[in-house]
């Protein structure tokens, strides 16, 4: 085994990997950007070099600075993590001609199973099934075209290097195909430089289901079993379980059989995931399956297979990449209970699930019902930079059913202040009927999203909380000179706490002490505001202030700004033009992903404030509109 590993990664997976890597007691190099200088994995490392500025182009995905930390620090191998440089095979061989073990696959496997349409062309001649579609060359508008009415619609497009859902698009009808097509290819260009793309047939009651592969040196490969991933919002994934819900027998042993022809079809090493789709529209069979991509890396969901199979995964890709044989053959492989993940983002699904930024000035996600891999702690920024996940929370049950309460319960019992998250979302597909009985297939939060979203309306018990802390100045005392109400000997309190809720006035008569009740946490924020978290659901108030009232009245309707920091892709209307609610007006790209800019109604353009490749600020003008006479 090496002594020294650098992990070129950051936030959880970074510090994920170090605590295998301390286990077995190797050194630990972290790197990091400018964003990054004090953050917990760079704390958690027993060594730290700077690569670079915030934006990843300029530090984690720079090859030569990542290896020149390799060489100050004497590090003998690098973890990739996921994401980043981990499916990259310049940077693989990079390390392979420094001299430095790579902990990952050949570069060889990683370009052969890195583009998908060459990757299904090879499973096709290995004998796995794949999907059908068109992996050809010729990308002009009028083939692909074609090729879509071929294969008939729905089809899916997808970017031929892409992955997490970028560069990917559902097609419905002919009439929407050259728009989805466009849009496809500049967010594929943007996100991972080549604008290819590749069509397969939309099967229409998918299930994502994937199979979890390992293989060494010494020609030996396994699966250990199966993830359902088709919990998915945008092609990316939003809960993700071991085993699969209703998997029969039959069928686990077929996927895991593909699966290890796949891996050794391209000489593979070390750990990758075989994705499947399913066609669950008769229930699962052993025939319905086929080959979607391999990932070439560890997967964010690798937790669940750890619970279900008692295996530390990263330990298993240190001792291969280390030259060893596989820990376990097949047969000694055992899989038990189930396992659930869910995956914390900071960001609103009540805006469209918009990326969110900001300071956590509070962070409480651990629980004895449930475990986390997290990154970030209180006083952390969440930055335009990167990826919003916070954290991934995981349970494990001797059942399903188990399983799922207790990860629904340690998500209740969160509380997240200062950023936006999808947390009380997660409580809400967890604990919805459907998914509690397995019914779930890739449509499933599209089909059922107005149940799924939080609740917006603040509960007046939330109202009298907040009074509560508001009057009490952030805490409880006991001396009754320092309380802020009307407090009088012999006496009650008559004061009245007004908040703004919705852009109005709203007067709550104060019960001091209800905020204590077990499920209401109540915080207050450096802004002012006050959080008051209710079972996983935060809710920030406002206390109401009649001159910001009066500035804000009427001026929110007469322009369009960002919702966050980012980079202006297109603009798509010019001063003058008359445009209609709802209508697209820019695209924003910010956290690896397209946002559009929309209409707030009907409006003529006043002035556009903006232009295509400038780099806006969180709150910037976009487009202004005229007054209306």
């Amino acid at each position: 085994m090496f002594r020294s590993l650098l992990i070129a990664n950051r936030g959880e997976i970074a510090v994920r990997i170090m605590h295998t890597a301390k286990t077995l007691g190797l050194r630990t190099i972290a790197v990091y950007s400018d964003a990054d200088a004090h953050a917990w994995h760079v704390e958690a490392a027993d060594e730290a070099i700077r690569i670079g500025p915030a934006p990843a182009r300029e530090s984690y995905l720079r090859i030569d600075a990542i290896l020149d930390a390799a060489q100050q620090t004497g590090a003998e191998a690098i973890h990739p993590g996921y994401g980043f440089l981990s499916e990259n095979p310049e940077f693989a061989q990079a390390c392979a001609d420094a001299g430095i073990i790579f902990v990952g696959p050949p570069p060889a496997a990683i370009r052969a199973m890195g583009l998908k349409d060459r990757a299904k062309a090879l499973m096709a001649e290995a004998g796995v099934a794949v999907v059908p579609g068109y992996l050809g060359d010729d990308q002009s508008l009028a083939t692909l075209t074609r090729e879509a009415d071929k294969i008939g619609y729905p089809v899916l497009i997808k970017a031929v290097a892409g992955g997490g859902g970028k560069g990917m698009r559902r097609v419905d009808s002919a009439a929407e195909f050259a728009n989805a097509l466009e849009g496809a290819k500049r967010e594929a260009k943007s996100s991972f430089n080549d604008d290819r793309v590749l069509i397969e047939k939309y099967v229409t009651r998918p299930r994502h289901i994937e199979v979890q592969v390992f293989a060494d040196s010494f020609g030996k490969a396994v699966h250990l079993f199966e993830r359902d991933c088709s919990l998915q919002r945008r092609h990316q994934k939003v809960v993700e379980e071991a085993p699969a819900p209703g998997m029969p027998v039959d069928m686990r042993e077929a996927m895991g059989a593909a699966a290890v022809k796949a891996v050794k079809a391209v000489g593979y090493v070390g750990a990758g995931t075989i994705e499947f789709i399913v066609d669950a529209s008769e229930g699962l069979k052993s025939d319905r399956f086929w080959f979607m991509e391999m990932n070439t890396r560890l997967q964010v969901e690798h937790r669940v297979t750890e619970a279900i199979t008692g295996l530390d995964l990263v330990e298993w890709q240190l001792r291969v990449a280390a030259g060893e044989r596989l820990p376990r053959l097949q047969d000694e492989i055992r899989m038990h209970g189930h396992a659930v993940e869910a995956r914390l983002y900071a960001e609103d699904p009540n805006n469209g699930f918009l990326p969110a930024t900001g300071t956590l000035e509070r962070l409480s996600l651990f629980s004895s019902s449930a475990k986390c891999d997290s990154a970030v702690r209180d006083g952390d920024v969440v930055t335009p930079y990167y990826d919003p996940m916070i954290a991934k929370v995981y349970s494990y049950g001797q059942t399903r059913e188990a399983a799922i309460d207790k990860l629904a319960k340690a998500l209740e019992a969160a509380a997240i202040v200062g950023v936006r998250t999808n947390n009380a979302f997660l409580i809400r597909c967890l604990r919805h009927p459907d998914f509690v009985s397995g019914e779930v297939d890739t449509s499933f939060i599209p089909q059922r999203i107005e149940e799924l979203l939080p609740e917006t309306a603040i509960p007046q018990r939330v109202l009298e909380a907040a009074s509560g802390i508001f009057l009490e100045g952030g805490s409880r005392p006991a001396d009754p000179w320092t309380r802020r109400d009307t407090f009088r000997v012999g006496g009650v309190s008559n004061q009245i706490v007004s908040f703004s809720v919705d852009g109005k006035r709203v007067d709550v008569s104060p019960v001091p002490r209800h905020w204590s009740a077990a499920l209401l946490q109540v915080q207050k924020m450096r802004n002012g505001d006050i959080a008051v978290t209710e079972k996983g659901q935060t809710f920030v108030v406002h206390p109401y202030d009649p001159f910001e009232a009066a500035d804000a009245s009427g001026s929110s309707s007469d322009r369009v700004v960002t919702p966050m920091p980012g980079k202006i892709i297109q603009i798509l209307v010019k001063a003058g033009e008359t445009v209609k609610r709802g209508q697209p007006l820019a695209t924003l790209e910010a956290m690896k992903m397209e946002h559009t800019l929309s209409a707030p109604a009907d409006a003529v353009v006043a002035s556009v404030e903006a232009k295509a490749g400038e780099q806006v600020s969180d709150g910037a003008v976009i487009v202004r509109f005229e007054k209306a006479a």
